[in-house]
């Protein structure tokens, strides 16, 4: 008998959806044309940088045809400054990347996965949505790119573990009627926190209900009783007292 599929992409579908995203390599061998499903990649010549899908940076870095080039905020001064920032404001995410600008009339709109979050000329101070799991596959893969691996690696530990305790605690306050913020959370955060943000839900929607139920099992009773009634008289009686 088949299980249930759980709700919601496995960190290993995000992980899958993440090698889509756009990072900058140098590449060490030429390389043809390629016609792939988000369109045409131009020709690969050294020593000129280029930006690709990561999976096939990861393939090229793994036959030594390519070297990949961190995008800024994966270096240490800015992971540092970033787990500051989320150290600072308990209440808040960092902020993500900034939207692109509306295209031009010859231009022709780009969404992701095909925005510049990821590579060379990314901004130093912005996680984009994959920012946990494409780290990660960039340090398994191509640590030697690194200045300082290991210290990037430990801060982004730091940073996960700091982000998923303040998305825990957000969503440990919810009530009924609340709400949590979640500008700024990534893929990864959202797939790995998806069981016990779906717990605090359905039990905020239980207790919703059952005070809904008592609230209208409370009214029946009043209206068989003849609360409701006896109220109005009493209204009626001091009208005509004054």
């Amino acid at each position: 008998m088949a299980l249930p599929l759980p709700p919601g992409l496995t960190p290993a579908e995000v992980a899958f959806l993440c090698e889509m995203e756009l990072v900058t390599v140098m590449p060490r061998q030429r390389l043809e044309a390629l016609e792939l499903l988000g369109g045409p990649l131009r020709p690969l010549n050294p020593p000129q940088r280029s930006d690709i899908p990561l999976w096939l940076a990861l393939l090229l870095k793994r036959q030594r045809r390519a070297n990949i080039l961190p995008p800024p905020w994966l270096n240490t001064h800015s992971l540092t400054a970033i787990l500051d920032h989320e150290t600072e404001h308990a209440d808040t995410f960092s902020p993500p990347p900034r939207l692109a600008p509306p295209p031009t009339d010859n231009a022709q709109p780009v969404s992701p996965p095909f925005l510049p979050t990821s590579t060379a000329d990314a901004a130093p101070d912005a996680l984009p949505y994959h920012w946990l799991e494409l780290g990660e596959m960039l340090l398994e893969a191509a640590a030697d790119d690194f200045e300082e691996p290991d210290q990037v690696r430990k801060l982004l530990r730091g940073l996960r573990e700091v982000r998923m305790a303040k998305l825990r605690s957000g969503v440990e306050v919810l009530d009924a009627a609340g709400g949590i913020k979640m500008n700024g959370v990534g893929g990864m955060e959202i797939g790995e926190g998806r069981s016990f943000i779906t717990g605090v839900i359905d039990g905020l929607r239980k207790i919703g209900a059952s005070r809904e139920q008592q609230r209208k099992d409370r009214d029946a009773e009043e209206a068989e009783n003849g609360y409701s009634g006896a109220a109005g008289d009493y209204d009626d009686d001091e009208m005509d007292m004054q």
